[in-house]
């Protein structure tokens, strides 16, 4: 198992090229299952999380051919099985999405339920009342969703979800979109996937208006074509690099960066004395005077992102005074706490609040991811610790980031990959 190596006390000065995001890349792979013809998918990013759903797809029918300048493309000219089995789709929540488009296409499908999660329960309860909606009829038995659609398939339905869920807002879109008549998704998420998603199965032929507002109008059609899509860039990358360079002190330009995608952020960043630069393809992410602490709540987007907690509670275990992060989207998001505490962080949790006081004089020492989104913390932390910081598991970030400590080691952090 590998293991990543910080020595910190090393501004960071240079560019870093933001991938396509993982977050929206699933999902279009997910869309893939939808067409007889060829989805072509450029900026893919490499990523475990990318792998083990091209498995799954593989798994059904699936071409999947990784291509040169980071494109995939995937052919399901037919399905072999609608069936997606525990051990494809427990390695990864989101391959659960491949419901929907199975359904829509085939009429019937058997997939597994995904496992559970470390940040929290996040149950699938919404995504299969939406497709019950639009006439699935699904059966829960021994740990699969066995689901099949009326004879004439999918109908378009009035879908409102009782709460914002990105999740259920793009598997409801999945299915739709080879529905029979008119699909109207209200109290839907808004983040900039859902428009990616929405923009793809446009260019595949869908009829998609509203995507990133609350309410969605789907009108069905017969059959979809394949394309070629570029998938947006990574916001939740780009925050962690932006966050990144103000921790550690320097100057960094994020390429391919849409600025627009993290304002919540940039605001934060700035009342905490970073210096952000946006330009139509790029953000400069600038910091060399001491850290203010600032006071932050996760929501959904526009607000600040539940993605972007832990890395922005390392940048602020280092401002001159106390700063209170507020997590609100997922229950247990705080695991990553008592590994910043064994680099010297000063951090009291009370339910879903946690009170950060600073400046803490970080040191290195070994840490332990937990999640995804927390070992990249430790990585932040590290990037400003004294000595050298070792994070252990870090398959949690390859699920994520792609490159990472080469993309960092090349703005001058000593940042190195070991194997055990």
């Amino acid at each position: 198992m590998d293991r990543i190596r910080i020595r910190g006390g090393r501004p960071l000065h240079g560019e870093i090229e933001i991938s396509g995001a993982k977050n929206s890349a699933l999902k279009l792979m997910a869309a893939g299952l939808l067409t007889d013809g060829e989805l072509v998918l450029s900026r893919m990013p490499r990523l475990a999380d990318t792998r083990f759903l091209g498995q799954l797809l593989a798994h059904l029918g699936v071409e999947v051919e990784e291509q040169a300048g980071s494109k995939l493309r995937l052919h399901a000219a037919q399905i072999d099985d609608p069936y997606a089995p525990y051990d494809l789709v427990r390695k990864m929540r989101a391959s659960f999405n491949v419901l929907g488009p199975l359904i829509a296409r085939e009429g019937r499908a058997k997939v597994s339920l995904p496992g559970g999660c470390a940040i929290g329960a996040r149950p699938v309860n919404l995504h299969l009342e939406a497709l019950e909606a639009l006439g699935a009829e699904i059966v829960l038995e021994e740990g699969y969703v066995l689901a099949k659609a009326p004879a004439g398939g999918l109908r378009g339905a009035r879908v409102v979800f009782p709460m914002v869920s990105v999740g259920a807002t793009e598997h409801a879109m999945l299915a739709a979109v080879l529905a029979k008549g008119e699909t109207v998704l209200e109290n839907c998420a808004r983040e900039p996937e859902i428009i990616d998603l929405a923009d793809c199965l446009t260019a595949m032929g869908a009829t998609v208006e509203g995507a990133g507002d609350a309410e969605i109008r789907i009108q069905g059609v017969d059959r979809l074509k394949g394309a070629d899509w570029a998938v947006v860039p990574d916001r939740i990358e780009t925050g962690t690099y932006a966050i990144a360079a103000a921790a550690a002190g320097g100057d960094v330009v994020l390429k391919d960066a849409r600025a627009e995608h993290n304002h919540a952020l940039w605001r934060a960043l700035q009342r905490a004395g970073a210096e952000i630069v946006e330009d139509e393809a790029s953000v400069t992410v600038r910091r060399t005077g001491a850290l203010k602490p600032v006071d932050i709540q996760t929501e959904p987007f526009p607000g600040f992102a539940t993605d972007l907690q832990a890395q922005f509670m390392a940048l602020m275990a280092l401002a001159d005074g106390a700063s209170i992060i507020r997590e609100t989207i997922f229950e247990n998001r705080f695991m990553h706490v008592p590994e910043l505490g064994r680099l010297g962080a000063d951090i009291q949790v009370r339910g879903n609040e946690a009170v950060v006081r600073g400046p803490s004089a970080l040191k290195g020492a070994p840490v332990m991811a937990t999640d995804l989104r927390a070992s990249v913390s430790l990585v932040i932390a590290g990037l400003a610790a004294e000595g050298d910081t070792v994070v252990n598991r870090i398959y949690h970030l390859d699920r994520g980031f792609e490159r990472l400590e080469d993309k960092l080691s090349a703005c001058g952090a000593d940042v190195v990959r070991e194997s055990e």
